[in-house]
């Protein structure tokens, strides 16, 4: 029943685009690819580029993955394409279809599997707890275990090394002279250390401290100082192959010059000192540099056209007579400057094309035109200077400002260096490009720039850019940010230039794969260094070059995209596995804790989701950390007090933890990636507190850190996947972890001190806690205190932490040994909500306490009993279950044989029944008081709200809420079943006894457990529901199932009986005793036409749609012998030869309809091909109730026939001619019928074989809207009377006609011929010539011919559309005849042999063209006058067309009729070649796809009677409708 595997299911829509949503998957998943509704019946392909089974993965090879369709091709509902996925990375897929190679798709990002130890045992990426190394502080290679050490013994289990390779001159950790060399630091005089003493190491700390290491990689730049650059130049952006760049160098050269003169005090007597101390000193700079330095550069010329040159090659080409060529300058006459590539000055030019269709001489080229035309060039052209001076000048003027930025941060701002004079070594602005050469005046550095050989060393800086778009590289053409000087520039590195591939620069991309693998063999992890500024296509190349070394690479990287969405486009095409999240990003407690709640776990209580579900975005996995390696300081920016709750707040998240190595000491300043050369302690368990070379557990927050670690490690470990944060008040939190299988908590409860209590009051009063369960003991409890150890001062040689403090910290003791909280009692509310008051007597700012707590005893053991009986649906629950040693005997047999043992009318008690059918019973659906009513009084009414809250584990839904605030539902659930007797009593019973545990468990779980028991008792009654079905069912899609449900949610049986009895001689009738008369009664099944209107009472039953839906919902589902009784039920009641309309058990029968009895006799047909040995039914008796039109109701068995003598008396009526008055005629029946309307007819006309009758005042056929309007004037009046013989009724006869005659020649129907009495003689007409005769005049006299003077067209006058059959033949009103309506289709369908191919591929064509909806057949014509789509049965007003919903069958979007178009459509399309069929089903495929995504999402489960237009939501429609069910489920059975 519940697949063993994870399977996830992806969804595909046509013109999807996913590239930026998030989806990961664990190894070990099933990824289901699935088609939505655009895609159905199209040939789909899929391809994805994860590897086929033993073969490497390659980017850019992709493969197409095959269809599996497991139930057969009635539909594309279940038709999946499959990835087992065992390898971690970003995987890309997409689809397309026909002619469109991709028309949608994304990416997947499988997480990699770590493992630790020398058993390689896993480590969950929610157990990492990493601490980042900077490497350089880390000494010699020998030492590194002593300083590596202070990690194993503070309980981190990974290790993050900034880059381990040899430093730039900056001596930054991520500024590195050579990619591949280890950096010589760590190597002692006379000993050389390289890569593999290092993998050595990394390995030794695996196998024997179980922890792993990772490094960080660094693509964008290199150090300046690299040598290989100097030998390599292309690698870098420099003048040769960025052209681009000169103004910008020019500009940085001027700059540099301008710092040397002010180093110089050249601009001293400017009030320009070296010493910038003030406002005034910003504004020289920039007064200097647009009166001095900017004129000097004259930047604008390179963006400028020398005009007097171009002028002249104009005059020349206007003088030799060239004409402009139209083709190149697309009619847009606009003169633009063309950039000279190699930006020269002066260097651009025009287009000359444009020239000459813009500046045309007035008359000839005479001399004076032609120089008036170089005039108004040279004019334009002066202009076009004008506009790229000014654009220059706004660069400028930008880069003004950002230089001024700069200064005022670096020398001026209270939180900036304060770099002091201008120097050198301090220049006024960081420069933008590497300057290998001796220093000289700016006009000798200019003259550089034209030799390529020199020019191509001046390479660009890297940096970022403050807001830049991230996915656009800033040093590439277009970007002007190196000319504005928007780049914070770090001047140590050179920023690389890879190009678009391999083969732009070969050396550059060798050299950093070679790095990349050196790393990956070494480490199991990479942090990917300033990830949002490496170009993507580099970093997919490199970490592909990892992956093919390490498979479960583990890849981190810290995004400042700024947006989600840019970060997943990282995330997914890296398949980065866990992004860096800070929590000194928070600005409070409040903020902090939301971020755990943000970063990782399902709520508590949360539903358990199937292991088949829908693949729904994730965000990415959180590394978070207290702090990272590169930001300011806690203690500087918060407060020392605050190092360790902050802490706790993070280790108690659901995700991978961290810090970085100087937090946990207490170091008071930030450790610098750039000037920091001391070393970091090593661990000595004798250390003395005031030592700075030595740390232990009594140092800094270490102990405290020790124990948060190992608790974060073992919840993540023991599935504690659940999270709840509670801001208690604003500066403390707790978040409590849960887990779902054996509902043990953790609760930490975390004081913040963002302040320094020192200086800031905080309050001595907390709020008391409750803590629901039995808290079990005080797993740590931990304050900072100060100590006597001496101040701090900072070390010359080690990064030493503050001595004088330290963390006092208990941990696993007693709720009575604790001296932060005492316990105020257990209260219990409601018998089972055991809950501890606990008051905060120490919990000082800066203190963490941790409870572990259980369930009561008592709840625990009753959840333990409740999981035990939930295996037998689900062996997840095994985990936490314990066996029950009082079993109940209502639970000892397993549900599923309790449940085998009903009908498929008792499921429509344990499934459906609406509010009015139970209110036939004297109940109704549950009530939530602040919501709604349930739909269904059975399990769908619960299961379809459950179905919404569950994926989304919404438990604040007012369902959750009345569940937890009592047993009201609960009961509702048992008791509606137990007052049933029989064997849903029995089922009652068992929900009875599984929620007497399910009542005495806390009520924070009762919502998961409710959903647990319903969800298992609802998939085992679906499953025995389809047991009793037909094969096509059993063996049918999801779709296909969905709709057979349809079939027990209409027929069933109520508290009286619907249909009238049966005869009593009928073998296989079900009885019951009836509890008031206490006398045995029938029971059969009867149909319900649609809910809720039509479900109860005398409107349960109408002879029309229980035969339209009748082959659908029953034959098709296999209830056949339900079928024949419901059949002979209504033969029973044959009176004038016709089968009421409204049933009224036969007593209080109308037989006001033409129709049904067409739709009664193609329902026996049915019976017989459908059925085995069906024609039985011919001989089967049946109980007349009016054995002639005058008689009274007779008792069952008093009068009785074989069922064909009531067809062949059916028939015979019609031919002799019905007419009748209905009984009691008037308001008393129908409030609204004018008199004329009682009179009923129905005949057929001997010329051409037709059934016809009705009149103007009444609606004999489905469509039977009568006026109610007396506003209106339309009170009485049918809307669409349908008189004369309407082409369904004449396509039914047809078909039974053929049936009948086929029947006698098989000796089952004893019939030849009709006998009547024409003026007093006696006629007889065969079967056989009545059906010809239809067959001879149906197309001639129905099908409107493209020829305007066809003979048979009665009243051409009347034609608006040619090609389409009539919807009536003879209506008093004729052109009522010429409306386009669905209703030919229906003839299609059970005659086809009426139409010829061609002509009804072209109606049918026509049909699909305008009457054609998303879900249903708009009823009219849109093109017709009285046309309109939207049915409003409650607007009275004066409007005649649509008051009192007068259009109920003039527009609005019926469903029924869709199944018998699709039916003809397929049906003809068979005779038209395979072509022309494969068309169609992708047609019903894709109409079909529609019905199903309604049926999935409609808590109703079902179809409704019909939409207005366009598929909009009709409210006055039922909501499910028997034969829209029907005839949906009738299209499958015929695909």
């Amino acid at each position: 029943m519940t697949p063993s595997k994870q399977i996830r299911v992806m969804v595909l829509n046509d013109m999807e685009n996913l590239d930026r949503t998030l989806f990961r998957l664990d190894q070990g998943f099933e990824l289901q690819f699935r088609l939505g509704p655009t895609l159905q019946g199209k040939h789909v392909h899929v391809y994805t580029n994860y590897p086929a089974e033993g073969e490497r993965f390659d980017r850019h090879k992709f493969r197409a993955l095959k269809w599996i369709n497991s139930t057969g091709r009635e539909d594309d509902s279940d038709k999946f394409c499959t990835l087992d996925l065992q390898i971690s990375g970003s995987y890309q897929y997409y689809f397309g279809h026909g002619d469109e190679k991709k028309s949608g798709g994304g990416y997947i990002v499988v997480d990699p599997v770590l493992r630790v130890g020398a058993d390689n045992h896993v480590l969950p990426l929610d157990c990492i707890s990493i601490q980042t190394y900077l490497s350089k502080c880390l000494g010699p290679l020998d030492e590194w275990l002593d300083r590596l050490r202070v990690a194993k013994e503070a309980g981190y289990n990974m290790i993050h090394f900034t880059p381990l390779q040899t430093l730039g001159e900056s001596r930054s950790c991520y500024s590195l002279a050579d990619q591949l060399e280890l950096n010589p630091d760590f190597s002692l005089p006379g000993q050389t250390y390289n890569w593999t003493d290092v993998g050595n190491l990394v390995e030794k700390m695996k196998n024997e401290w179980n922890m792993l290491c990772i490094t960080d990689v660094v693509y964008n730049h290199t150090a300046s100082n690299s040598k290989w650059i100097r030998k390599h130049p292309e690698c870098g952006y420099n003048l040769v192959n960025s052209p681009h760049l000169k103004p910008a160098w020019i500009l940085d050269r001027a700059l540099w010059h301008f710092t040397c003169d002010i180093a110089e005090g050249k601009y001293a007597n400017k009030g320009l000192p070296a010493l910038i101390q003030s406002h005034e000193h910003l504004h020289a700079i920039r007064g200097i540099l647009w009166q001095d330095v900017y004129p000097k550069i004259k930047l604008w010329e390179f963006f400028q056209v020398k005009v007097e040159p171009v002028v002249d090659q104009f005059r020349s080409l206007l003088q030799s007579g060239a004409k402009p060529d139209k083709s190149k300058t697309n009619g847009k006459q606009q003169l633009k400057i063309i950039q000279d590539p190699q930006y020269r000055r002066f260097g651009n030019t025009v287009d000359m094309n444009s020239a000459l269709e813009i500046f045309v001489p007035h008359s000839s080229n005479s001399p004076s035109a032609v120089e008036d035309c170089c005039n108004w060039l040279r004019r334009r052209l002066e202009e076009l200077n004008d506009e790229q001076f000014r654009e220059s000048q706004h660069h400028q003027e930008q880069a003004l400002n950002c230089i001024d930025g700069t200064v005022t941060y670096e020398r001026l701002a209270d939180h900036g260096p304060k770099l002091g004079p201008v120097t050198s070594k301090h220049p006024l602005v960081t420069r933008y490009f590497t300057f290998p050469f001796e220093a000289s005046t700016l006009e000798q550095d200019l003259e550089l720039m034209n030799q390529p050989e020199k020019a191509c060393h001046f390479l660009a800086h890297n940096g970022w850019v403050m807001g830049d778009e991230p996915l656009r590289n800033f040093a590439e053409p277009g970007s002007n940010v190196y000319m504005r000087r928007e780049l914070i520039c770090w001047g140590d590195s050179v920023k690389l230039r890879y190009g678009s591939g391999p083969e732009d620069c070969p050396y550059l991309w060798a050299h950093m794969q070679k790095y990349t693998e050196i790393t990956a063999k070494h480490f199991v992890g990479v942090r990917l260094d300033n990830c949002h500024s490496t170009p993507l296509h580099v970093a997919e190349f490199m970490l592909d070059a990892a992956r093919a070394l390490r498979p479960d690479l583990y890849v981190v990287a810290e995004l400042f995209t700024g947006s989600e969405e840019l970060d997943n486009v990282f995330v997914t095409k890296l398949g980065i596995s866990s992004l860096i999240r800070e929590a000194m990003s928070a600005g409070d407690s409040h903020e902090e804790g939301r971020l755990v709640y943000r970063y990782g776990g399902e709520p508590v209580g949360a539903f358990l989701q199937p292991n088949l579900r829908p693949l729904v975005p994730s965000i990415a996995h959180a590394m978070f950390l207290d702090v990272t390696h590169d930001n300011e300081c806690p203690i500087q920016v918060r407060s020392v007090y605050d190092s360790l709750p902050s802490s706790a707040i993070v280790s108690i998240a659901c995700c991978a933890t961290g810090s970085t190595r100087g937090y946990d000491d207490l170091v008071p300043h930030q450790i610098s990636v750039v000037s920091e050369e001391r070393f970091y302690t090593k661990w000595n368990p004798e250390a003395k507190p005031s030592s700075p070379s030595e740390v232990n557990l009594q140092s800094g927050i270490i102990a405290g850190k020790l124990a948060l670690n190992r608790l974060h490690q073992e919840l993540a470990a023991k599935g504690f996947s659940q999270v709840f944060v509670d801001q208690v008040d604003e500066d403390i939190v707790a978040v409590t972890r849960h887990c779902p299988s054996t509902h043990q908590s953790v609760v930490a409860v975390c004081r913040t001190a963002f302040k320094n209590p020192k200086q800031h009051h905080y309050t001595d009063e907390v709020p008391p806690m409750c803590i629901p369960g039995k808290i079990e003991e005080v797993v740590l409890e931990a304050r900072t205190v100060e100590r006597q150890a001496g101040s701090y001062e900072k070390d010359e040689k080690n990064i030493n932490g503050m001595p004088g403090y330290t963390v006092e910290i208990k941990e696993h003791i007693q709720l009575k040994d604790s001296k932060v909280v005492r316990q105020a009692g257990v209260t219990s509310r409601g018998r089972s909500e055991f809950v501890q008051e606990i008051v905060f007597e120490q919990l000082t700012p800066g203190s963490v306490i941790a409870f572990r707590v259980s369930l009561d005893p008592k709840s625990q053991e009753l959840v333990g009993v409740l999981r035990h009986h939930l295996v037998q649906f689900n062996p997840l629950y095994k985990a936490g279950s314990v066996l029950d040693q009082n079993t109940p005997d209502a639970l000892k047999t397993p549900l599923a044989q309790i449940i085998s043992k009903l009908t498929l009318a008792d499921m429509n008690i344990l499934l459906f029944r609406c509010d009015a059918e139970e209110k036939e019973d004297g109940g109704g659906c549950y009530n939530i008081p602040v919501w709604t009513s349930l739909k269904y009084g059975g399990l769908q009414g619960l299961l379809s709200v459950m179905a919404d809250i569950r994926p989304k584990n919404d438990l604040g839904h007012p369902f959750c809420d009345n569940l937890r605030q009592g047993d009201w539902m609960i009961d509702y659930v048992s008791n509606r079943l137990m007052s049933r007797g029989g064997t849903l009593a029995e089922v009652g019973q068992w929900f009875h006894a599984m929620f007497a545990y399910l009542k005495h468990i806390p009520r924070y779980l009762i919502p998961r457990y409710f959903d647990a028991i319903l969800v298992g008792a609802y998939s085992t009654a679906l499953d025995v529901t389809f047991e009793q079905m037909s094969s096509f069912v059993q063996n049918g899609s999801t779709f296909v199932k969905l709709l057979a449900l349809g079939s027990v949610q209409m027929c069933g049986v109520g508290l009286y009986p619907a249909l009238p009895p049966l005869s009593p001689t009928l073998t296989d009738v079900p009885y019951r005793l009836n509890e008031t008369t206490k006398q045995k009664e029938q029971c059969c099944v009867s149909m319900a036409a649609g809910l809720p209107h039509f479900s109860a009472g005398i409107f349960r039953c109408w002879g029309r749609d229980t035969f339209i839906a009748l082959r659908g919902l029953m034959l098709v589902t296999g209830r056949h012998l339900e079928a024949r009784n419901i059949i002979l039920a209504f033969a029973g009641t044959l009176r004038h030869g016709l089968i009421p309309n409204l049933l009224g058990e036969g007593v209080g029968a109308r037989f006001n309809c033409r129709d049904a009895v067409w739709w009664w006799l193609q329902c026996i047909q049915d019976f017989c091909t459908m059925v085995p040995n069906g024609t039985d039914i011919l001989q089967c008796p049946v109980s007349r109730m009016y054995p002639t039109d005058e008689s009274n109701a007779l008792p069952p068995g008093t009068e009785e026939q074989p069922l064909y003598e009531v067809i062949h008396e059916a028939m015979e009526r019609h031919m002799q001619g019905i007419e009748f008055r209905e009984r009691n005629a008037g308001p008393q029946i129908d409030r609204n019928m004018k008199d004329e309307g009682f009179n009923i007819v129905a005949k057929v006309n001997p010329d051409t074989g037709f059934v016809y009758g009705g009149n103007r005042f009444n609606c004999g056929t489905w469509m039977d809207k009568m006026g109610e309007s007396e506003r209106a004037r339309n009170k009485g009046i049918p809307a669409t009377p349908r008189d004369g013989s309407a082409v369904e009724i004449v396509g039914l006869c047809k078909s039974t006609l053929r049936w009948l005659v086929e029947l006698n020649k098989q000796r089952l129907f004893p019939y030849n011929t009709l006998n009547i009495n024409k003026d007093g003689k006696q006629l007889s007409v065969s079967y056989e010539d009545w059906d010809r005769n239809i067959q001879k005049n149906f197309e001639n006299l129905f099908h409107v011919s493209q020829d305007p003077n066809d003979p048979n067209e009665k009243h051409p006058e009347l034609v608006h559309k040619r090609g389409i059959y009539k919807d009536s033949y003879g209506a008093s009103s004729p052109w009522c005849d010429y409306q386009l309506r669905p209703n030919f289709t229906i003839a299609m369908v059970v005659a086809p042999e009426l139409f010829t191919v061609e002509k009804a591929w072209e109606a049918l064509n026509i049909a699909e063209e305008k009457l054609l909806g998303p879900l249903g057949m708009k009823t009219l014509d849109p093109d017709d006058m009285v046309y309109c789509g939207v049915y409003d049965n409650s607007l009275d007003n004066d409007n005649y067309n649509i008051t009192r919903g007068f259009n109920y069958h003039q527009g609005p979007e019926w469903l029924w009729p869709i199944g018998y178009f699709l039916r003809a459509k397929l049906y003809f399309a068979k005779k038209l070649g395979k072509d022309v069929y494969e068309s169609t089903v992708y047609l019903v495929k894709n109409v079909l796809s529609r019905h199903y995504i309604h049926l999935e999402r409609s808590s109703w489960k079902g179809l409704p009677e019909l939409t207005n237009e366009n598929g909009q939501y009709c409210s006055f429609s039922c909501e499910t409708q028997a034969w829209s069910v029907a005839a949906v489920l009738e299209v499958l059975h015929d695909l």
